[in-house]
């Protein structure tokens, strides 16, 4: 455990909007403005806007449309330019392009998986269970404080959402009063990650916690209401949980490696997943009939993500990479 206190404060992210012009501006303009409506930061990809704007009024481009000419252009690989920085500006055009399709314009959309599939090299944190206690006991002795009337209350179960459903941050975020049903005990997610909705059940434990929650903080139960809300009522930034996050690993003892090496928020995710599946390794389960069905939980598209956590089970718990391999060694590693 530090020995030394270390202050934390909640970042007040300033959310702004650059300054578009010509014909593109209009779609621009609306297009970070409805993502911010829905509780995205979305700083970052404004300005890369911005960018792509200048870039048309530097070649002339004066259409209200946009054509696959000039996405083609403006997404073409840069010297010295890493294939994950171009494929955020592709991912970025095909925002737009379904944006203002949406809005009745025409627009190319780029098409999904034409470009190399990059894989990120990051490698998951994944807690232990001695981990966890510690973690959320710091969780649950969360202060509220004049900026955060519902701090002590969100935090213990947005983090347990995450751990306990194998959440996604933005999906948790984003749940509203309605997308809880605590009669039958599942959350709808809506508009994932893969812009596909799905159902998530939850265990008991969760639900009741679910209840307590709601009783507390959602007094009048207003349908359209956000779950997890910021003082305001809004949707909370995605920063906000982080600081948070990072607040409570510090007091559990939990050593932070840095930006880019986590733990992360996500890891959280990661840990249900692999968990999940040393447990059912361990029950002598049948991963190629339980596998799709982590994966529809989880909101992936395919096997691909989940065998991944099947892997890195192996690898991270030895004890039971024989059984594994035994049973389930083609999915885990392939044809290497």
């Amino acid at each position: 455990m530090p020995s030394t206190r270390k202050r934390f404060s909640i970042m007040t992210l300033r959310k702004t909007t650059p300054s578009y012009k010509g014909a593109m501006a209009p779609f621009l303009t609306g297009l970070v403005q409805e993502k911010r409506t829905v509780g995205y930061i979305y700083n970052k990809e404004a300005s890369a806007l911005k960018r792509f704007n200048d870039f048309c009024l530097s070649k002339e481009y004066h259409q209200s449309a946009l054509t696959k000419e000039m996405v083609m252009l403006w997404t073409q690989k840069q010297p010295h330019e890493n294939q994950s920085n171009r494929a955020t500006r592709i991912s970025l055009m095909r925002v737009l392009g379904s944006y203002m399709v949406r809005m009745g314009a025409q627009a190319f959309i780029y098409p999904k998986r034409s470009e190399p599939y990059q894989e990120s090299t990051y490698i998951p944190y994944i807690f232990t269970y001695s981990q966890l206690s510690r973690f959320f006991e710091q969780v649950d002795q969360l202060q509220t404080n004049a900026n955060s009337p519902f701090r002590q209350r969100i935090y213990p179960l947005l983090f347990r959402l995450l751990y306990g459903c194998g959440l996604r941050i933005s999906e948790a975020l984003h749940l509203t009063v309605e997308n809880v049903n605590l009669s039958e005990g599942i959350l709808r997610i809506v508009g994932g990650k893969t812009d596909r909705d799905r159902l998530v059940p939850m265990a008991a434990s969760l639900v009741e916690q679910c209840h307590a929650y709601r009783e507390s903080v959602h007094v009048q139960r207003r349908s359209n209401a956000v779950f997890f809300p910021s003082p305001k009522g809004t949707f909370l930034d995605s920063g906000t949980p982080y600081t948070v996050f990072r607040e409570c690993l510090w007091k559990s003892g939990i050593s932070h490696e840095g930006r880019g090496k986590g733990p992360r928020v996500h890891d959280l995710r990661h840990t249900f997943a692999v968990h999940c599946l040393k447990k059912w390794v361990i029950q002598g389960m049948d991963l190629t009939s339980t596998l799709p069905l982590l994966s529809a939980y989880m909101g992936h598209t395919g096997l691909k993500s989940t065998q991944r956590y099947l892997r890195l089970t192996a690898e991270l718990y030895p004890d039971i990479v024989a059984a594994v391999e035994r049973q389930f060694g083609d999915v885990v590693w392939g044809d290497e």
